[in-house]
């Protein structure tokens, strides 16, 4: 037999054991007793109830009472009696200077385009997703490279411009209230203006 299934069975039979002498011990011999309740009475007497009645907890340590209530128990010697005085109000701080947009969000919008040799078009860009960028168009483009624009995206402050296929056809930085930049292919300098 297994070590564990031994010592489960000793253990067993030992608690059976001490079971059965303590009831011996201290029930004697059986003989008919006074009821339970009346067993009870004899050894703790019922005590007589009286009114219940409630009050309000004194607050914890380091906890002040109410403006308006005075402390409870032992805490009442120790604490001044409250008063009516009113608190000043906080007054907050002023909100921060506006934020000049940048990023992604301040390029979305109708845009007119400038190319180096002055012809200038319409350059839209959405903030509608297409895929991983963002939906542009381009109207009465001289260029064929900008005419071919479909979408862009903002990227470490610049602003990509792509034809249909993933090629970039520009890139341009912010500055001032205008994007400046060249055409990918031939590098001629593009600049968009509102």
């Amino acid at each position: 037999m297994p070590r564990q299934h031994r010592s489960t069975i000793a253990v067993l039979a030992l608690a059976a054991g001490l079971g059965a002498c303590a009831s011996q011990r201290f029930d004697g011999p059986r003989t008919r007793g006074p009821a339970p309740q009346a067993a009870l009475d004899t050894i703790a007497p019922a005590m007589p109830s009286g009114a219940v009645t409630s009050a309000p907890l004194a607050p914890p340590p380091g906890a002040s009472a109410a403006p308006d209530e005075r402390p409870i128990g032992a805490q009442a010697a120790l604490a001044p009696p409250a008063s009516n005085v009113v608190p000043e109000p906080v007054v907050a701080p002023p909100p921060p200077p506006p934020v000049a947009a940048g990023g992604r969000a301040s390029v979305v919008g109708a845009w007119d385009a400038k190319d180096a040799t002055g012809a200038s078009c319409k350059v839209t860009l959405s903030s509608a997703p297409a895929l991983d960028l963002y939906k542009a168009s381009a109207a009465g483009c001289p260029n064929k490279d900008l005419a071919k624009v479909t979408a862009w995206d903002f990227r470490d402050g610049e602003v990509y411009l792509y034809q249909q296929g993933g090629t970039v056809a520009a890139r341009l930085r912010q500055g001032g209230g205008a994007l400046d930049g060249a055409l990918t292919k031939s590098g001629a300098a593009l600049a968009l203006v509102r």
